[in-house]
Protein backbone atom coordinates (compact mmCIF):
# COMPACT_ATOMS: atom_id res chain seq x y z
CA UNK A 1 0.00 0.00 0.00
CA UNK A 2 2.83 2.44 0.79
CA UNK A 3 4.16 1.92 -2.74
CA UNK A 4 0.84 3.01 -4.22
CA UNK A 5 0.66 5.92 -1.78
CA UNK A 6 4.15 7.07 -2.76
CA UNK A 7 3.18 6.87 -6.43
CA UNK A 8 0.40 9.43 -5.96
CA UNK A 9 2.45 11.43 -3.40
CA UNK A 10 -0.10 10.85 -0.63
CA UNK A 11 2.56 10.37 2.05
CA UNK A 12 3.28 14.09 1.69
CA UNK A 13 2.51 15.98 4.93
CA UNK A 14 0.31 13.18 6.29
CA UNK A 15 1.01 14.39 9.82
CA UNK A 16 -0.52 17.80 8.97
CA UNK A 17 -3.67 16.43 7.34
CA UNK A 18 -7.08 15.60 8.80
CA UNK A 19 -6.75 12.34 6.78
CA UNK A 20 -10.44 12.17 5.93
CA UNK A 21 -11.78 13.29 9.30
CA UNK A 22 -15.22 14.85 8.93
CA UNK A 23 -15.80 13.20 5.53
CA UNK A 24 -18.01 10.20 4.83
CA UNK A 25 -17.41 7.99 1.79
CA UNK A 26 -20.18 5.81 0.37
CA UNK A 27 -19.02 2.58 -1.27
CA UNK A 28 -21.37 0.76 -3.66
CA UNK A 29 -20.00 -2.74 -4.02
CA UNK A 30 -20.27 -6.32 -2.72
CA UNK A 31 -20.63 -5.18 0.87
CA UNK A 32 -18.45 -4.06 3.74
CA UNK A 33 -16.98 -6.43 6.31
CA UNK A 34 -16.52 -5.00 9.84
CA UNK A 35 -12.75 -5.44 9.64
CA UNK A 36 -10.65 -4.37 12.61
CA UNK A 37 -9.19 -1.59 10.47
CA UNK A 38 -12.63 0.04 10.35
CA UNK A 39 -14.03 -0.66 13.80
CA UNK A 40 -11.37 -1.48 16.40
CA UNK A 41 -10.04 1.96 17.31
CA UNK A 42 -13.43 3.54 16.60
CA UNK A 43 -16.40 2.20 14.67
CA UNK A 44 -16.26 4.29 11.51
CA UNK A 45 -18.99 2.39 9.67
CA UNK A 46 -21.91 4.80 10.00
CA UNK A 47 -24.47 2.82 8.03
CA UNK A 48 -24.98 -0.23 5.86
CA UNK A 49 -27.71 -0.84 3.27
CA UNK A 50 -28.15 -4.23 1.63
CA UNK A 51 -30.07 -4.26 -1.67
CA UNK A 52 -29.26 -7.94 -2.31
CA UNK A 53 -30.25 -9.96 0.77
CA UNK A 54 -31.66 -7.33 3.08
CA UNK A 55 -29.30 -7.78 6.04
CA UNK A 56 -29.20 -4.82 8.39
CA UNK A 57 -25.60 -5.09 9.58
CA UNK A 58 -22.33 -4.86 7.62
CA UNK A 59 -20.97 -7.96 5.88
CA UNK A 60 -19.27 -8.91 2.63
CA UNK A 61 -19.63 -12.39 1.17
CA UNK A 62 -17.27 -11.63 -1.71
CA UNK A 63 -14.45 -9.41 -0.45
CA UNK A 64 -14.23 -6.90 -3.29
CA UNK A 65 -16.04 -4.13 -1.43
CA UNK A 66 -14.02 -4.62 1.76
CA UNK A 67 -10.76 -4.45 -0.21
CA UNK A 68 -11.92 -1.21 -1.84
CA UNK A 69 -12.89 0.19 1.57
CA UNK A 70 -9.49 -0.67 3.02
CA UNK A 71 -7.69 1.24 0.28
CA UNK A 72 -9.78 4.28 1.11
CA UNK A 73 -10.13 4.10 4.86
CA UNK A 74 -8.25 1.24 6.51
CA UNK A 75 -6.34 2.51 9.54
CA UNK A 76 -3.83 -0.35 9.65
CA UNK A 77 -4.89 -1.58 13.09
CA UNK A 78 -4.50 -5.24 12.21
CA UNK A 79 -1.13 -4.78 10.48
CA UNK A 80 0.45 -2.39 13.00
CA UNK A 81 0.16 0.37 10.42
CA UNK A 82 1.72 -1.51 7.51
CA UNK A 83 -1.42 -1.53 5.35
CA UNK A 84 -3.08 1.81 5.92
CA UNK A 85 -5.52 3.49 3.56
CA UNK A 86 -5.27 6.99 2.16
CA UNK A 87 -7.95 8.57 4.37
CA UNK A 88 -7.83 6.47 7.56
CA UNK A 89 -9.97 8.85 9.59
CA UNK A 90 -12.92 9.10 7.23
CA UNK A 91 -16.28 7.51 7.96
CA UNK A 92 -17.80 4.80 5.75
CA UNK A 93 -21.23 3.91 4.46
CA UNK A 94 -21.48 0.51 2.78
CA UNK A 95 -24.14 -0.17 0.16
CA UNK A 96 -24.33 -3.75 -1.06
CA UNK A 97 -25.48 -3.76 -4.69
CA UNK A 98 -23.53 -6.80 -5.95
CA UNK A 99 -24.07 -10.48 -5.22
CA UNK A 100 -21.68 -13.01 -3.75
CA UNK A 101 -20.20 -13.77 -7.18
CA UNK A 102 -19.68 -10.08 -7.93
CA UNK A 103 -22.54 -9.82 -10.41
CA UNK A 104 -25.48 -7.49 -10.03
CA UNK A 105 -28.53 -5.85 -11.51
CA UNK A 106 -28.66 -2.28 -12.76
CA UNK A 107 -31.82 -1.77 -10.72
CA UNK A 108 -29.93 -2.45 -7.48
CA UNK A 109 -27.09 -0.10 -8.43
CA UNK A 110 -29.64 2.60 -9.29
CA UNK A 111 -31.38 2.03 -5.95
CA UNK A 112 -28.03 2.28 -4.18
CA UNK A 113 -27.15 5.57 -5.86
CA UNK A 114 -30.56 7.00 -5.01
CA UNK A 115 -30.13 5.87 -1.39
CA UNK A 116 -26.85 7.78 -1.21
CA UNK A 117 -28.50 10.91 -2.62
CA UNK A 118 -31.39 10.63 -0.16
CA UNK A 119 -29.08 10.09 2.83
CA UNK A 120 -26.10 12.30 1.99
CA UNK A 121 -26.97 14.98 4.54
CA UNK A 122 -27.86 12.48 7.27
CA UNK A 123 -24.45 10.80 7.10
CA UNK A 124 -22.32 13.62 5.71
CA UNK A 125 -21.58 11.76 2.48
CA UNK A 126 -19.22 13.80 0.30
CA UNK A 127 -17.69 11.10 -1.90
CA UNK A 128 -19.17 8.04 -3.61
CA UNK A 129 -16.93 5.22 -4.91
CA UNK A 130 -18.18 3.01 -7.73
CA UNK A 131 -15.65 0.28 -8.50
CA UNK A 132 -18.38 -1.35 -10.56
CA UNK A 133 -19.37 -1.08 -14.17
CA UNK A 134 -21.02 -2.58 -17.21
CA UNK A 135 -20.38 -2.43 -20.92
CA UNK A 136 -21.48 0.82 -22.51
CA UNK A 137 -24.50 0.14 -24.73
CA UNK A 138 -26.59 3.30 -24.33
CA UNK A 139 -24.06 6.05 -23.78
CA UNK A 140 -25.14 9.13 -21.86
CA UNK A 141 -28.80 8.25 -22.26
CA UNK A 142 -28.49 5.24 -19.94
CA UNK A 143 -30.27 5.28 -16.59
CA UNK A 144 -26.97 4.52 -14.85
CA UNK A 145 -25.24 7.59 -16.26
CA UNK A 146 -28.24 9.79 -15.53
CA UNK A 147 -28.25 8.52 -11.96
CA UNK A 148 -24.58 9.34 -11.23
CA UNK A 149 -25.08 12.70 -12.92
CA UNK A 150 -27.89 13.49 -10.46
CA UNK A 151 -25.58 12.53 -7.59
CA UNK A 152 -22.87 14.79 -9.01
CA UNK A 153 -25.34 17.67 -9.25
CA UNK A 154 -25.96 17.20 -5.50
CA UNK A 155 -22.26 18.10 -4.96
CA UNK A 156 -21.27 14.49 -4.28
CA UNK A 157 -17.82 13.68 -5.66
CA UNK A 158 -18.55 10.58 -7.76
CA UNK A 159 -15.51 8.43 -8.56
CA UNK A 160 -15.95 5.57 -11.06
CA UNK A 161 -13.71 2.84 -12.43
CA UNK A 162 -12.72 2.87 -16.09
CA UNK A 163 -13.24 -0.90 -16.14
CA UNK A 164 -11.00 -3.79 -17.13
CA UNK A 165 -12.09 -4.22 -20.76
CA UNK A 166 -9.03 -2.59 -22.38
CA UNK A 167 -6.90 -2.09 -24.36
CA UNK A 168 -9.25 -1.26 -27.24
CA UNK A 169 -10.44 2.30 -27.72
CA UNK A 170 -13.97 2.93 -26.49
CA UNK A 171 -13.74 0.31 -23.73
CA UNK A 172 -14.62 2.51 -20.71
CA UNK A 173 -17.43 0.91 -18.72
CA UNK A 174 -20.60 2.65 -17.59
CA UNK A 175 -21.15 4.75 -15.47
CA UNK A 176 -17.53 5.85 -15.94
CA UNK A 177 -18.56 7.21 -19.35
CA UNK A 178 -20.37 10.11 -17.67
CA UNK A 179 -18.82 13.46 -18.60
CA UNK A 180 -19.43 14.72 -15.04
CA UNK A 181 -17.91 12.04 -12.82
CA UNK A 182 -14.22 11.38 -12.16
CA UNK A 183 -13.22 8.26 -14.09
CA UNK A 184 -10.11 6.38 -13.01
CA UNK A 185 -7.90 4.05 -15.02
CA UNK A 186 -4.91 1.99 -13.95
CA UNK A 187 -1.46 3.55 -14.30
CA UNK A 188 0.40 0.23 -14.15
CA UNK A 189 -1.65 -2.21 -16.22
CA UNK A 190 1.37 -3.17 -18.34
CA UNK A 191 2.14 -5.96 -15.86
CA UNK A 192 0.15 -9.19 -16.15
CA UNK A 193 -1.93 -9.65 -13.01
CA UNK A 194 -4.81 -11.78 -11.86
CA UNK A 195 -8.17 -10.10 -12.33
CA UNK A 196 -10.95 -12.32 -11.04
CA UNK A 197 -9.94 -15.75 -12.38
CA UNK A 198 -7.81 -14.70 -15.36
CA UNK A 199 -4.38 -13.22 -15.95
CA UNK A 200 -4.52 -9.95 -17.87
CA UNK A 201 -2.43 -6.95 -18.84
CA UNK A 202 -3.25 -3.73 -20.68
CA UNK A 203 -6.70 -4.19 -19.19
CA UNK A 204 -7.52 -0.63 -18.15
CA UNK A 205 -10.48 0.79 -20.08
CA UNK A 206 -9.58 3.27 -22.81
CA UNK A 207 -11.49 6.22 -24.18
CA UNK A 208 -13.02 7.98 -25.84
CA UNK A 209 -16.60 7.03 -25.05
CA UNK A 210 -19.20 6.32 -27.72
CA UNK A 211 -20.33 9.93 -27.24
CA UNK A 212 -16.76 11.12 -27.95
CA UNK A 213 -16.09 12.14 -24.35
CA UNK A 214 -12.42 12.02 -23.40
CA UNK A 215 -11.92 9.42 -20.69
CA UNK A 216 -10.44 8.34 -18.31
CA UNK A 217 -9.83 11.53 -16.36
CA UNK A 218 -6.86 10.30 -14.30
CA UNK A 219 -4.97 7.11 -13.55
CA UNK A 220 -3.62 5.60 -10.33
CA UNK A 221 -1.89 2.34 -9.33
CA UNK A 222 -4.05 -0.77 -9.57
CA UNK A 223 -1.56 -3.63 -9.66
CA UNK A 224 -1.19 -6.02 -6.70
CA UNK A 225 -2.67 -3.68 -4.11
CA UNK A 226 -2.75 -5.17 -0.60
CA UNK A 227 -5.79 -4.19 1.43
CA UNK A 228 -8.39 -5.50 3.87
CA UNK A 229 -9.80 -9.01 3.47
CA UNK A 230 -13.05 -10.43 4.83
CA UNK A 231 -14.55 -13.64 6.13
CA UNK A 232 -16.95 -14.39 3.23
CA UNK A 233 -18.83 -16.98 5.30
CA UNK A 234 -19.84 -14.42 7.93
CA UNK A 235 -23.45 -13.24 7.85
CA UNK A 236 -24.85 -10.82 10.42
CA UNK A 237 -27.24 -12.48 12.84
CA UNK A 238 -28.39 -11.74 16.37
CA UNK A 239 -25.69 -14.12 17.56
CA UNK A 240 -23.00 -14.62 14.93
CA UNK A 241 -19.33 -15.42 14.79
CA UNK A 242 -17.10 -12.59 13.59
CA UNK A 243 -13.55 -13.44 12.59
CA UNK A 244 -11.34 -11.25 14.76
CA UNK A 245 -8.43 -11.21 12.33
CA UNK A 246 -9.63 -11.24 8.73
CA UNK A 247 -6.24 -10.08 7.50
CA UNK A 248 -5.32 -8.68 4.11
CA UNK A 249 -5.32 -9.78 0.49
CA UNK A 250 -3.82 -8.68 -2.83
CA UNK A 251 -6.11 -7.60 -5.68
CA UNK A 252 -5.64 -5.83 -9.01
CA UNK A 253 -7.65 -3.83 -11.52
CA UNK A 254 -9.18 -0.41 -12.00
CA UNK A 255 -11.41 -1.33 -9.06
CA UNK A 256 -8.30 -0.78 -6.92
CA UNK A 257 -7.11 2.34 -8.77
CA UNK A 258 -10.46 4.00 -8.16
CA UNK A 259 -10.41 3.95 -4.33
CA UNK A 260 -6.86 5.30 -4.36
CA UNK A 261 -8.24 8.42 -6.03
CA UNK A 262 -11.30 8.35 -3.75
CA UNK A 263 -9.02 8.21 -0.71
CA UNK A 264 -6.96 11.14 -1.97
CA UNK A 265 -10.12 13.19 -2.51
CA UNK A 266 -11.56 12.28 0.90
CA UNK A 267 -8.34 13.54 2.46
CA UNK A 268 -8.46 16.71 0.38
CA UNK A 269 -12.07 17.42 1.37
CA UNK A 270 -11.26 16.95 5.04
CA UNK A 271 -8.60 19.66 4.72
CA UNK A 272 -10.59 21.89 2.33
CA UNK A 273 -14.25 21.22 3.22
CA UNK A 274 -15.69 24.13 1.23
CA UNK A 275 -14.33 22.91 -2.11
CA UNK A 276 -17.07 21.97 -4.59
CA UNK A 277 -16.88 18.81 -6.66
CA UNK A 278 -16.65 20.86 -9.86
CA UNK A 279 -13.73 22.94 -8.60
CA UNK A 280 -12.02 19.82 -7.26
CA UNK A 281 -12.25 18.06 -10.63
CA UNK A 282 -11.02 21.14 -12.47
CA UNK A 283 -7.99 21.42 -10.18
CA UNK A 284 -7.23 17.71 -10.62
CA UNK A 285 -6.68 18.38 -14.31
CA UNK A 286 -3.57 20.39 -13.44
CA UNK A 287 -2.41 18.08 -10.65
CA UNK A 288 -1.09 15.07 -12.52
CA UNK A 289 2.12 13.65 -13.94
CA UNK A 290 2.36 12.73 -17.61
CA UNK A 291 3.31 9.06 -17.97
CA UNK A 292 3.89 9.35 -21.70
CA UNK A 293 0.87 7.22 -22.57
CA UNK A 294 -1.83 8.22 -25.08
CA UNK A 295 -4.57 10.46 -23.72
CA UNK A 296 -7.19 7.76 -24.19
CA UNK A 297 -5.16 5.59 -21.80
CA UNK A 298 -3.94 7.98 -19.10
CA UNK A 299 -6.37 10.91 -19.34
CA UNK A 300 -4.76 13.91 -17.67
CA UNK A 301 -2.14 11.60 -16.18
CA UNK A 302 -1.16 10.10 -12.83
CA UNK A 303 -2.81 11.95 -9.94
CA UNK A 304 -0.32 13.75 -7.67
CA UNK A 305 -1.64 14.76 -4.23
CA UNK A 306 1.18 17.24 -3.58
CA UNK A 307 0.43 19.08 -6.81
CA UNK A 308 -3.29 19.00 -6.03
CA UNK A 309 -2.76 20.61 -2.62
CA UNK A 310 -0.60 23.31 -4.17
CA UNK A 311 -3.22 24.10 -6.79
CA UNK A 312 -6.02 24.15 -4.20
CA UNK A 313 -4.09 26.55 -1.96
CA UNK A 314 -3.45 28.89 -4.90
CA UNK A 315 -7.10 28.63 -5.95
CA UNK A 316 -8.48 29.35 -2.47
CA UNK A 317 -6.09 32.27 -1.96
CA UNK A 318 -7.20 33.70 -5.29
CA UNK A 319 -10.85 33.31 -4.26
CA UNK A 320 -10.18 35.26 -1.05
CA UNK A 321 -8.64 38.19 -2.92
CA UNK A 322 -11.41 38.54 -5.53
Amino acid sequence: MDGAKRTVNSLWKEEESALGGGVTVAILDTGLYPHNDFVKRADRILAFKDFIDGHGQPYDNNGHGTHVAGIIAGDGYESDGKYCGLAPKCKLVGIKVLRKDGSGNISDVLAGIQWVIDNKDKYGIKVMNLSVGMEDFEGESSALVKSVDVAWDQNIVVVCAAGNNGPNRGSITSPGISRKVITVGSSDDMEAVKIQADMANNYSGRGPTKDCIKKPDVVAPGCNIISCHCDPSYLPRKVGYLTDRAGYIKKSGTSMSTPIVTGVLARVLSDFPDLSNRDLKLLMKYSTNDLGFPQEQQGWGLLDLKKLYGNIIRFTNQEKTT
